[in-house]
């Protein structure tokens, strides 16, 4: 079965339509011990930060009822230290390797895409728009559409032919319309979602169970409300969406499709079994045999919504 997807034509060309989500796959050489990267749709990496990050106080994950919470707070070496020792030593001429931007505002937004347009190994661009922004007291760029459209208009004028993947989450006013803006502003592909927040506590201590209190919470549990954004956002923009939260299976890469994703990120899983998104690129042909799906294009968007059938 022909599982390519073309996500920007001649730009963007995935073998499948199972990549990995950002700050769960670290730089993808962490888990090549795993399964063959080169077999993956692409490789989406942790965040990357313009100078060396630290990140959020101990602890910084904990389990909750059918999912995790986590909060590392985009912790990196910087994208200097990505370009000039890991890009190389990924497999990018075989599998798109795709950068996570993470930063405070837009100036800083402009300047890692700027960076990054120059180097060969980077087929395109996630920005993440949950970001706080430091111009609007913190608030994540994704929040309404005006804050949205300046970071991917700062992307985009940087990132020279580089695609570029707007990454939204449910921290906004109204994902179907900060997802128009981000197209209108130049994004050629939707990402969503981003985790959104919580919180757990420890009743014995009285203290909350992450060193931030809040942190995002991913995992089986946040898959209905991906499931539906994917679905608003893929009715009102024509550009392609991924679809992300809670994907353990090749049934769910295939729920995903049928909302109306063009390709899905396995996230999550990934830590609780390190070889999760290899066996989903392996299963996934096999999943579409049983259901007599010879062509991902001829089920995506295709719900069935007349229960009197």
């Amino acid at each position: 079965m022909d599982l390519r997807v073309s996500l920007v034509k001649g730009r963007l060309e995935l073998k499948n339509p199972v990549l990995s989500a950002a700050g769960t796959f670290g730089s993808g050489l962490e888990y090549q011990d795993y399964g063959d990267l080169s077999t993956l749709g692409g490789i989406i990496t942790n965040g990357l930060t313009l100078a060396p990050c630290s990140g959020l106080p101990m602890p910084r994950i904990t389990e909750v009822p059918a999912g995790v919470l986590s909060a590392i707070g985009t912790q990196n070496d910087g994208v200097k230290q990505f370009v000039n020792e890991v890009l190389p030593r990924l497999p990018w001429n075989l599998v798109p390797v795709i950068p996570n931007l993470n930063a405070s505002n837009v100036d800083a937004f402009s300047e890692l895409s700027a960076i990054l347009a120059e180097e060969r190994g980077v087929a395109a661009m996630e920005v993440n728009l949950s970001c706080g922004n430091d111009h609007r007291g913190g608030y994540p760029f994704c929040q309404n559409p005006v804050t949205t459209a300046r970071a991917i208009s700062a992307v985009k004028r940087a990132a020279g032919d580089k695609p570029v993947i707007a990454k939204l989450s449910l921290r906004t006013m109204d994902i179907a319309e900060v997802a128009k803006a981000a197209e209108a502003a130049g994004a050629d592909i939707i990402s969503c979602i981003g985790m959104p927040e919580g919180m757990a506590v420890d009743v014995r201590t009285r203290r909350p169970l992450l060193g931030s209190v809040v942190g995002g919470i991913s995992g089986p549990a946040i898959k209905p409300m991906a499931l539906l954004s994917v679905w608003r956002v893929a009715s009102v923009v024509q550009i392609p969406v991924i679809g992300v939260g809670g994907v353990c299976c090749a049934e769910d890469v295939l729920e995903f499709i049928l909302a109306g994703a063009q390709a899905v990120c396995v996230g999550t899983a990934s830590f609780a079994d390190p070889s999760a998104i290899f066996r989903i690129v392996q299963n996934l042909p096999k999943v579409c045999e049983e259901l007599e799906i010879q062509d991902l294009s001829a089920i995506r968007g295709s719900l069935e919504l007349d229960f009197t059938r």
